[in-house]
């Protein structure tokens, strides 16, 4: 058998000692509570027949019943002392409500004058200068190379010269294609790349309106 047995047996048979005690105390305390609620019932009984024999015997003498005899004792606290009656202090009287005093009739307001628009005030700051649309821009960087030029190469040679423009390839690219549409530029294919020139004589419409599909933001 392990060494652990012993003690393992011996503490089983501590526990069963103590349970048991406490059972027999457990039972003992419910005899005991028992006899005295017996013994309280049987109490009440004779009281409740005293009280009915007392309660004739003051009909048959004509005696009148005090209103004290009525009134069932309060139940009794924890601590034996019996519960005082909840007794309410009378609470402020509400001031009685006032009559509402009749209004007086509103005098009768004067038509407002109808209000003038204020005139614009005239700017004294100058005006700035348009700036060059982007086939202008296109047009004139053309015009100043001696070779073809790429709309890649247009759209970057742009770029560094007019960096707030936030010039794009593509827009250059169909700017381009809308100048050769007009007769302001000339378009010429070497391999897979498509390179431009300004033509020698622009057409009179390449500058109205702006080209189709540009960037109106450019």
């Amino acid at each position: 058998m392990p060494e652990t047995a012993g003690p393992v047996t011996e503490l089983a048979s501590q526990y069963v000692s103590q349970v048991t005690k406490d059972l027999e105390q457990n039972v003992k305390e419910q005899d005991r509570v028992t006899a005295e609620i017996a013994a309280l019932q049987e109490r009440l009984a004779a009281l409740q027949h005293d009280h009915a024999i007392l309660l004739n015997m003051q009909q048959a003498l004509g005696i009148a019943a005090p209103a004290a005899s009525a009134v069932v004792p309060a139940p009794r606290r924890k601590d034996g002392g019996a519960r005082r009656p909840d007794t309410k202090k009378p609470g402020p009287k509400k001031p009685a409500a006032k009559k509402p005093a009749p209004r007086k009739p509103a005098a009768k307001k004067a038509p407002a004058e109808p209000a003038q628009p204020a005139q614009p005030k005239e700017s004294t700051q100058p005006k700035e200068p348009a700036q060059p649309t982007l086939v202008e821009l296109v047009r004139r960087y053309l015009t100043e190379q001696n070779e073809p030029r790429s709309a890649a190469e247009v759209a970057e040679a742009l770029g560094r010269t007019y960096p707030e423009r936030a010039v794009q390839t593509k827009v250059v690219r169909t700017t381009l294609e809308n100048l050769v549409a007009r007769n302001g530029a000339h378009r010429s294919k070497q391999g897979s790349s498509v390179f431009y020139t300004v033509a020698a004589e622009p057409a009179p419409e390449e500058t109205a309106g702006n080209a189709e599909g540009a960037d109106p933001a450019q």
